[in-house]
């Protein structure tokens, strides 16, 4: 083989790996919007864990960005700004659209665990005649979990919301969906949009199991007793 053939020869298996590194397709990105790790850790779990059946492993097929609210709403309108900037394949979140949010995100597909009416706080408007305490569930409810709890307990108030988390921090009883399946549910919509499913064409869910979570030491500090009935029929008793 002559000199320059040889060299030529090298130069391309020299070139070939640095050729590969540059066709290393760039992670499918997706932003995900909570309240704050802590509370949502269940969720983002169960959110990652199906993602990883259906073949999107984080850090190697997909980055996930995660940004928490922390129950502000002037944050959300900053991620949402953040997610245009970085250019996101899709957003995951939950509860309330809020119309800023949506406007400055109007071009990323969206896909929401679940959709309910909001409501705030709102503690200082109770009235002391209140015989209960029945949250409806979203993203500032989520936000406050302990400090509404923490009030219900201390006015001696049975506290009744959509989730078994309140209820294993101490409310009195939950009826709502299953959330960890409801972020499972949104991991597979989200599938299909990285695949190519236009949103559009994507159908609008709604829960179809409800679960009935009962705290009993909440009861019988609470001074309730709790009907046979009522107990036969939980999903879950907490002692």
């Amino acid at each position: 083989m002559r000199r320059r053939e040889f060299l030529g020869v090298l130069s391309i298996a020299v070139s070939w790996p640095i050729a590969v590194r540059a066709q290393t397709p760039k992670l499918r990105t997706i932003g995900f919007l909570g309240t704050d790790a802590t509370n949502w850790a269940a969720w983002t779990a169960a959110f990652v864990a199906r993602m990883r059946e259906l073949g999107w492993i984080e850090h190697s097929t997909i980055a996930i960005e995660y940004r928490w609210s922390e129950g502000r709403t002037e944050r959300v309108v900053e991620v949402a700004a953040e997610f245009v900037r970085l250019k996101v394949d899709v957003i995951v979140s939950y509860g309330t659209a809020i119309p800023s949010f949506m406007q400055a995100t109007s071009t990323i597909p969206i896909v929401f665990a679940i959709a309910i009416d909001p409501v705030g706080a709102g503690l200082v408007a109770i009235k002391s005649k209140a015989g209960a305490l029945y949250v409806v569930q979203d993203v500032l409810v989520v936000a406050n979990r302990t400090q509404i709890i923490t009030f219900a307990l201390s006015k001696g108030l049975p506290m009744i919301i959509s989730s078994r988390d309140f209820v294993q921090a101490g409310a009195l009883l939950s009826y709502g969906p299953n959330y960890p399946a409801l972020f499972r549910r949104a991991a597979e919509y989200v599938d299909r949009i990285l695949r190519g499913t236009k949103p559009d064409d994507l159908p609008v869910e709604q829960p179809t199991k409800f679960d009935l979570v009962i705290n009993l030491t909440t009861a019988k500090a609470l001074g309730l007793t709790v009907p046979p009935p009522l107990l036969a029929r939980a999903d879950e008793v907490i002692e």
